[in-house]
């Protein structure tokens, strides 16, 4: 097709760009941005319709500043926050990417694409089945009535299967000669947009009077997400002692991620505004997505989880052959489908029994506050690997004396703010240390553990003397082969450069800056010190805690260096 006189096409990566340009165009004009949703391109991959690119992204956890800039650039939220002992880092979740890449544009070199190969599948040999008849036979359920319309409401995220969830039960109502009438309001998926089916099924059409759920009306809430069920319009169809409310309650992010990268999931106060909207004993709640994880391998299967937890309870008047057969006929993983109705109904029956098949991992997963004295320690052992026992000494060294000057008081707030803090700035991420944390066993053996197959690691960087700026001026990435990889291996070697009028690397200002904040953080504790008390501690503990918000890489460090900067003076004036 040919295009009219004057249009033009562009790279979505200019849309900034063009929009400037025609604002200063006098008249009309006309932008037309294009683009497949996420959705529809999950859709015409399963049906073979678009090429799925044998390409993912993985985050190297240990170089990620934590900064959220690839949130911003990519405006998804399957770039999920990950919490390490080093803070709050950023994780690909690879069973939700759209492999849209955008956030591989943000300025942070973790990012790196696994090209080839394909991610690992949990060995089948591992695997338990919910049909075992180890695991003992399940009772069946009474099905309720539909004599009047029973009102059933399915809330989650956009592109999550939502709405698959509501067509199963509207297939299988359709399939047990009832009536049945569902109505869905659609989110974006790419943003977690909250989406809603509403589903009324009656013995007779006749029992339907409208095609949505009304006000306090429901029998049955199944809640796929914690923060689209506490919603008002979710909480307004509930009605203590009528509707039952199946939680999952797994916190995935939202877009307020985007903007906040410190946001935390509210899960706790979205259960309690559940547990108050229908009654406590009317609230069924658990891990659906570890479950689903955990013994099918994959978060996808969460949705029809949560239906067989729902179903088994007694609160979906259909039969469990209409249920079976619905997922049949949309074709789509059946068998997996089924296993996860059936886990579902294994939760809603003996929830501890279930959990205690993967009880081994849960334990080792289990992450205990750590001890001021081993948040040291770990920290004295990296540092000791950043650069020698020498380095790690010196912060060993003031630690201590913090901690000397604090114990009077009888706290360590102080102590363990200086302990996370003053490493922070120690172990700033030159070129040497990106290096070696990119060739760490550590990060190899993730990588191992996440593929298989023949795969190459491609590395995105913007070395300033290599990399293009764009129209901000500011530096833009390139990928970089497997052959970087032994450069790496060279370059980390060189550390013991660092600092030293051989650093090469040490000259820029981001260095200079890096180095200096470390100078003025011993000297602004040591001011602190001097005037330590009960009164004044909570001011050097915020004082001492200022360095978390210096994140990221070159302009997108120096941003957030520039507003902590402000914030240590004033704190520091005021002490």
């Amino acid at each position: 097709v040919a295009l009219a006189p004057g249009v033009t096409v562009h790279h979505r990566d200019e849309l900034d760009r063009i929009q400037r340009e025609f604002r200063e165009i006098p008249g009309t004009t006309a932008i037309i941005y294009d683009q497949t949703c996420a959705t529809e391109k999950r859709r015409r991959r399963k049906r073979g319709k678009l090429v799925d690119p044998a390409k993912r992204v993985v985050i190297n956890e240990l170089v990620c500043e934590g900064c959220g800039d690839c949130s911003v650039q990519s405006n998804c939220l399957s770039v999920e926050p990950l919490e390490t002992d080093f803070g709050r880092k950023r994780q690909i979740n690879q069973n939700t990417c759209n492999k849209d890449f955008s956030c591989v544009k943000g300025f942070c070199p973790s990012f790196v694409t696994v090209e080839g190969g394909e991610l690992k599948k949990p060995k089948k040999e591992g695997r338990k089945s919910p049909f075992d008849a180890a695991l003992g036979a399940l009772p069946l359920p009474v099905i309720p009535n539909a004599e009047e319309a029973w009102g059933i409401v399915v809330a989650g995220v956009g592109g999550t299967g939502v709405i698959t969830i509501g067509q199963l039960l509207g297939m299988a109502a359709h399939l047990e000669g009832k009536g049945v009438i569902t109505q869905d309001a659609a989110g974006l998926a790419q943003k977690g947009g909250a989406t809603w089916s509403h589903i009324q099924i009656a013995n007779t059409p006749e029992a339907i009077h409208c095609t949505k759920v009304g006000t306090a009306e429901a029998h049955l809430v199944i809640a796929c997400d914690a923060i689209v069920a506490a919603n008002k319009a979710t909480l307004a169809v509930m009605r203590e002692g009528r509707t039952f409310v199946a939680l999952n309650t797994h916190g995935s992010p939202t877009a307020t991620l985007v903007n906040d990268p410190d946001w935390s999931f509210p899960g706790a106060a979205c259960e309690q505004a559940l547990g108050k909207a229908v009654g406590r004993e009317h609230l069924g709640a658990f891990d659906a997505e570890e479950v689903a994880v955990k013994l099918l391998g994959d978060s996808l299967y969460t949705n029809p989880l949560m239906l067989g937890y729902a179903w088994q309870q007694g609160r979906i008047p259909l039969s469990y052959d209409a249920l079976m057969r619905a997922i049949e006929l949309n074709g789509v993983q059946i068998d997996n489908n089924k296993a996860a109705f059936e886990w579902g109904r294994r939760c809603a029956h003996d929830l501890k029994a279930v959990q205690s098949l993967y009880a081994a991992q849960a334990v080792i997963q289990l992450v205990k506050r750590q001890s001021l004295d081993e948040i040291i320690a770990k920290r004295v052992e990296f540092l000791t690997g950043y650069q020698n026992a020498a380095y790690a000494a010196d912060y060993r060294a003031f630690v201590d004396k913090v901690r000397a000057a604090e114990a009077p008081l009888s706290s360590t707030q102080l102590t363990e703010a200086v302990a996370r803090y003053l490493f922070k700035l120690m172990a700033y991420k030159d070129e040497y240390e990106v290096a070696r944390l990119h060739t760490d066993r550590a990060f190899t053996d993730k990588i191992a553990g996440m593929f298989e197959g023949d795969y190459k690691l491609v590395h995105h960087l913007a070395p300033p003397l290599l990399a293009k700026t764009n129209d901000k001026g500011e530096l833009v990435k390139r990928p970089f082969g497997s052959w970087v990889r032994p450069a790496f291996g060279l370059l980390a070697k060189l550390k013991g450069l660092r600092g030293t009028a051989f650093d090469v690397f040490g000259h820029t200002e981001e260095r200079k800056m890096e180095r200096r904040w470390i100078a003025d953080y011993r000297a602004g504790i040591d001011q602190a010190l001097a005037r330590l008390n009960a009164d004044t501690l909570p001011k050097a503990v915020a004082l001492a805690r200022v360095p978390e918000e210096i994140r990221g890489y070159g302009h997108v460090k120096a941003r957030h260096e520039k507003a902590a900067k402000a914030k240590w003076d004033a704190l520091r004036a005021a002490m």
